[in-house]
């Protein structure tokens, strides 16, 4: 008897590869397009193979938002605590986060604010990330001296004008953006980061110094 490599005999794909199908359905058309069936198709595998990795499909979506913290709000927490030699350089280090999709996913922070407006259990999770988010930023600020009040308030001007950046879909020139870093940082901060703490931040996202 010859091995019969279809899907449903053969390959049952695995777990990651099922995860990222539904990512991409997520990301690209909203959640209503995160089923089962659809998947399967897209995969070429049976639907039968889904429950090989999953018991059901709250469970996928519920590692869908488990993906997206991990790619969204331990990495922005994450940079409110790296080393800096000074506040600027911090803020640096929080702001150019937000550069690329490899260090802050914006495609799937988008998809997930789209998907509470439909989900009471959604809106409840993204409400406490941006609670845990507010507070890391309003704790770095506190640690280079801004009392509770200014670090409040500045830690909802840097998070409000990035979650518009997000969610507004804005796309421009990394070095547009880049141009703007100095002022967004005496905004964030009251001081201009030094070219050399700029030229750092380039170097490190291989942008030219």
């Amino acid at each position: 008897m010859t091995d019969d490599p279809s899907p449903e005999r053969g390959w049952r794909g695995s777990q990651e590869l099922w995860l990222d199908a539904a990512y991409a359905a997520l990301v690209e058309r909203g959640v209503d397009a995160v089923k089962i069936m659809p998947l399967a198709n897209a995969l070429e595998l049976s639907r039968t193979s889904f429950y090989w990795f999953f018991k059901d499909r709250r469970q996928l979506l519920a590692m869908l938002l488990n993906r997206w913290e991990d790619t969204t709000t331990r990495p922005l927490v994450a940079a409110t605590r790296d080393y800096a030699a000074s506040q600027t350089e911090a803020m640096l280090n929080v702001i150019g986060l937000f550069l690329s999709d490899a260090s802050f996913d914006a495609r799937l922070e988008r998809a997930v604010r789209a998907w509470a407006q439909q989900d009471a259990d959604v809106l409840l999770r993204l409400q406490q990330a941006d609670a845990e988010r507010l507070a890391a930023l309003r704790d770095m600020l506190a640690h280079w001296g801004h009392d509770p009040q200014d670090s409040d308030v500045r830690a909802r001007t840097i998070y409000l004008v990035q979650v518009g950046y997000i969610s507004m879909g804005v796309n421009e020139p990394l070095q547009e953006r880049l141009a703007r870093f100095p002022s967004y940082v005496e905004i964030y901060t009251g001081a201009r980061p030094t070219k050399a703490e700029m030229d750092r931040l380039r170097g490190r996202i291989g942008a030219k110094v």
